[in-house]
């Protein structure tokens, strides 16, 4: 497992990551959020060797980052922000390097190489310079070179970042066929990916940790769980309509949609459902409502703003 103990970076008097104490079991898939400079990065690279902690550590299967670091880092395959590579080379040849500082050699390396490149399908870009590469393919070739050693521990910071539709459907296909027997933890601000990809979530912010759980918890604490929202064309009408129901408490209009919040008493979708037949309302969808994560989100790091400005 990966475990971190009171791990703590400073710059001075500036500190990027705050004690952050947390563990993750094989067959995770970890999605690590926060806003801009919550610490996400300065984490991960310490979790791969590449940033010394200023106090505390992390251990990797049992191996301490700071004393037993090369053990720690055999078992990690690390896509970093921005996928630095070599744009000189060609994807072949990159990938090639990457095999040979891993240890492969002859046939080994070559099926390895092989293989990502078909994974990833780099199959048209293979003979192509890294640095003429778009940056959607310049992500999956970081990608490749991460997954290639099959490492029990991926760290990947931002995958899918420039990355097309399809391109992300791919990628995330990709991780959810490696999460059974692997730690996965991905870094993002896309909050998308939590439900798509992800069986645990962590919020941190001014490098502390704010809420671990699973995604379906998280979505639990928003104010939209259990939320009725619907889609009409006179949103006005329907709202006010909406807001004289003993099931409804506020009601509010947002995103082309109206949304009714329970009061707590009775089957507020069943309510909402009978009042729109009864009503005529030509309705284009309603639907009940998990949660939505960007709320979570915003008030855990906005509530944690407002006590340190006070």
């Amino acid at each position: 497992m990966i475990e971190t103990r009171e791990l703590t970076r400073r710059y001075g008097d500036f500190t990027a990551v705050d004690r952050l104490t947390f563990s993750v079991e094989p067959g995770t898939v970890l999605g690590f959020l926060g806003p801009n400079g919550a610490g996400k990065s300065t984490t991960m690279k310490m979790l791969t060797g590449f940033l010394p902690p200023t106090s505390g550590t992390a251990m990797i299967h049992g191996h301490d980052i700071r004393s037993d670091s090369l053990a720690a880092r055999r078992l990690i395959g690390y896509l970093p922000e921005g996928a630095p590579l070599y744009g000189e080379l060609s994807v072949l040849r990159f990938l090639e390097f990457a095999a040979g500082t891993r240890g492969f050699q002859g046939r080994e390396a070559i099926a390895r190489v092989e293989q990502v490149i078909d994974r990833l399908e780099l199959g048209e870009v293979r003979h192509q310079t890294i640095e003429t590469l778009s940056k959607g393919f310049k992500r999956r070739v970081g990608l490749a070179q991460a997954i290639l050693s099959d490492p029990p521990v991926l760290i990947l910071d931002e995958p899918t970042d420039g990355l097309d539709p399809n391109q992300k459907q791919q990628v995330r296909r990709l991780i959810r066929d490696m999460a059974p027997d692997k730690i996965i933890v991905i870094s993002t601000h896309i909050l998308e990916e939590v439900d798509a990809l992800c069986s645990r979530a962590m919020i941190i912010a001014h490098g502390r940790l704010l809420a671990d759980d699973t995604p379906a918890a998280l979505l639990a604490r928003s104010r939209y769980a259990r939320a009725v929202s619907l889609a009409t064309p006179d949103l006005q009408a329907a709202a006010s309509a909406l807001s004289g129901l003993d099931e409804a408490g506020e009601v509010e209009i947002r995103r082309g949609l109206v949304t009714v919040f329970p009061s707590g008493k009775g089957d507020l979708f069943r309510a909402v459902s009978a009042l729109a037949e009864q009503s005529a309302w030509p309705v284009e969808r309603v639907q009940l409502e998990a949660g939505r994560m960007d709320d979570v989100f915003r008030t855990i790091t906005q509530q944690t703003a407002r006590e340190e400005a006070a």
